[in-house]
């Protein structure tokens, strides 16, 4: 049975169907039919039912695709044992997020491929947490506070926020003082998130409320500095607009607690060497250059 054969099936079981598989692996879709088809006819059983809407694991598909998983993956830890220590073969999937991706992280993907030739690095810019296992990702880069989770995590680095306001936004409704006063600002939010914030060693946990709202950090800094309400930030966003006096840091004597930037993955004993050096040149990158993320701001 050839593992090329394998490893297609899993990414047709984990897409759900056969063209979003082919364009994952960039392949046409004759080609990874004729290969599922071939392993259905050397195992004699039917793995995918086939739909107009993709495509559905039969009971002996589903069985399958979890050996077929440990197969593949203990092919490319035998791969990377015997390949030389600098030669990376195969596909890298990335996602990480829009709002800091391309200026903080595309660098060090570029650089990983310039000095691996033969790797296939394919990355997606998005401020949603996708599902690494549904979505065929091989790892993440997220940024800010972790929720609990049974992926496995790295921290790359910190990274540091404010909470930040706009003088017109100051002069109409004042600054906060102490973290109880936010109740009465606009908060600008991506979600139903809570902020946290710092007095001296405890943590103290507020619950904004603003009517505006955005998926992308970049988007809620252009709010904040239109007077829209008040952003909590990491600093990395926020450096020029305070440099330029379009935003100014309030209540500077609680700050948010440090976040971090962090390499996630799916579950598994040991990561491919693939994200073990990516992760590694991530570490590098924030060390080698500390002012794409900076200090905490402070009055």
């Amino acid at each position: 049975m050839d593992i090329e054969d394998i490893k297609t099936f899993v990414e047709v079981a984990d897409s759900g169907g056969v063209s979003p598989a082919a364009r994952r692996l960039n392949l046409s879709k004759s080609i990874v039919s004729r290969r599922l088809t071939r392993i259905e006819a050397e195992l004699g059983v039917q793995l995918l039912v086939r739909t107009t809407r993709g495509g559905a694991l039969t009971e002996a598909g589903s069985t399958f695709r979890d050996h077929a998983v440990r197969i593949a993956a203990e092919i490319d830890v035998a791969r990377e044992t015997i390949l030389p220590a600098g030669d990376l073969r195969g596909h890298l999937r990335v996602s990480m997020p829009l709002s800091f991706g391309p200026t903080h992280f595309a660098p060090v993907l570029a650089e990983l491929a310039r000095r691996h030739p033969h790797l296939v690095v394919m990355s997606s810019f998005s401020d949603r947490f996708v599902d690494l296992i549904s979505e065929g990702f091989d790892c993440a880069i997220r940024v800010g506070y972790l929720s609990d989770s049974n992926l496995m995590a790295r921290r790359i680095g910190h990274v540091y926020g404010s909470l930040v306001a706009s003088p017109d936004y100051i002069a109409d409704h004042g600054a906060p003082d102490v973290p109880a006063d936010l109740t009465r600002h606009e908060a600008l939010m991506q979600g139903t998130e809570p902020w946290q914030f710092l007095d001296g060693d405890k943590v103290v946990t507020v619950q904004p409320r603003g009517r505006f709202k955005a998926d992308n950090g970049t988007a809620l800094a252009v709010a904040a500095a239109a007077g829209l309400g008040l952003g909590y930030l990491p600093d990395c966003l926020t450096r020029g607009y305070v440099a330029s006096g379009a935003l100014v840091p309030v209540m500077t004597d609680y700050p948010p607690p440090s976040a971090g930037a962090y390499v996630v993955r799916p579950p598994g004993q040991h990561p491919a060497r693939k994200i073990r050096v990516l992760t590694d040149l991530l570490v590098a990158h924030f060390e080698e250059h500390p002012e794409l993320w900076g200090l905490p701001l402070r009055s």
